[in-house]
C-alpha cells in the first residue's frame, strides 16, 4: 500500500462538451496520476446551468466518485428528482440556508482511506443568501473534529480576494482547499504555510476555445450589441481541468499540488 493517495479535482464540468470529454478521457487520466478518489463540480453540466440525473450520471459512469455544486445547482428544476434520490456523493454547498435540500458534506474511500468532501459557496458579488463560509467551515471543522483522514473543500466563489482569505484563515486545518466558479484555471496552486494546499480556481471541464465554455459568437454578439443573445455550449476542442492533490498518510496532510490542463484537439 502507498503512502501518497492522490485525489483528482476536476474543474466545472460545462454541458455535453465537459460530459463527453471525461466519457472519453477521464479513465486513461485517472491512470496517469494514479487517482485514488475523483472529485467534479457539476453544476454546470446540463446544458452549461444546472444539472440533472442524465448529467449527473453520465459523470459518474465516466470515472467520478463525487460530484459538488453551486449557485447554479437548482437552475434545472430536474434537480430536484436526483436530490431526491438521496444520493450520497452528490453534494451542494454546505452553507445554502437551512430547509434548502441536499447532501453538503460526505465521507468517500479511496481504498483504505476515508477522505471528507465538503461543499462550500462564497459570497461576494454572488446574488444569492448564502450563509457565511467561514462560519459554516468552522461548525463543519467542529462537528468532524475526530475524523483523522483528508478534507478537500471545494470552495465555490467569484472573488479571487474571498478564495485566498477563506484559503489562508483555514490553512492548516483542512488538507486541500480547491476553488471553482470563474472556469478560468489559475496559476496560483501552492502548499500553503500552514500545509493546506490551495488553487483560487481548477478551471473547467469543457470546450477549450471558448468564452468559460459557451460559443464566441453568441457571447461576443451579446458584448458588441447588449441584445439579447441565446448562449450556447461550444462544441470546439475539449479540455480537462483540474488538480491533483498528493496526501502523505504518513505526515498527515497534503504533499503536493499539480495543476492539470489537458487540450484534446
Amino acid at each position: 500500500m502507498s503512502d501518497i493517495c492522490n485525489i483528482l479535482f476536476l474543474g466545472d464540468v460545462f454541458g455535453k462538451t465537459g460530459r463527453k470529454v471525461l466519457k472519453n478521457h477521464l479513465q486513461e487520466l485517472k491512470k496517469e496520476f494514479n487517482a485514488g478518489l475523483v472529485i467534479a463540480n457539476g453544476e454546470n453540466a446540463c446544458h452549461g446551468n444546472g444539472i440533472n440525473q442524465k448529467s449527473f450520471f453520465e459523470m459518474t459512469e465516466a470515472g467520478v466518485d463525487v460530484v459538488t455544486g453551486g449557485n447554479h445547482t437548482f437552475q434545472n428544476k430536474e434537480v430536484f428528482e436526483l436530490i431526491e434520490m438521496d444520493l450520497p456523493n452528490m453534494l451542494i454547498p454546505a452553507n445554502y440556508p437551512p430547509g434548502v435540500p441536499g447532501n453538503r458534506h460526505g465521507i468517500f474511500k479511496a481504498g483504505d482511506l476515508e477522505i471528507l468532501v465538503i461543499n462550500m459557496h462564497g459570497r461576494v458579488l454572488i446574488n444569492k443568501n448564502f450563509d457565511s463560509p467561514f462560519d459554516a467551515m468552522e461548525k463543519l471543522l467542529k462537528k468532524f473534529s475526530d475524523f483523522k483522514g483528508p478534507v478537500i473543500v471545494d470552495f465555490h466563489a467569484e472573488a479571487t480576494s474571498e478564495k485566498r482569505a477563506f484559503g489562508m484563515h483555514f490553512d492548516g486545518r483542512i488538507t486541500a482547499i480547491i476553488g471553482t466558479h470563474t472556469h478560468i484555471q489559475t496559476a496560483d496552486e501552492r502548499i500553503q504555510p500552514g500545509g493546506t494546499a490551495y488553487i483560487t480556481d481548477a478551471g473547467m471541464c469543457g470546450a477549450y476555445d471558448s468564452v468559460i465554455g459557451i460559443t464566441l459568437e453568441s457571447v461576443i454578439d451579446n458584448f458588441l450589441y447588449e441584445l439579447p443573445t441565446r448562449f450556447e455550449v461550444s462544441p470546439s476542442a475539449p479540455s480537462i481541468q483540474g488538480v491533483v492533490v498528493n496526501f502523505d498518510r504518513a505526515a498527515g496532510k497534503a504533499s503536493k499540488i499539480e495543476r492539470v490542463l489537458k487540450i484534446y484537439r
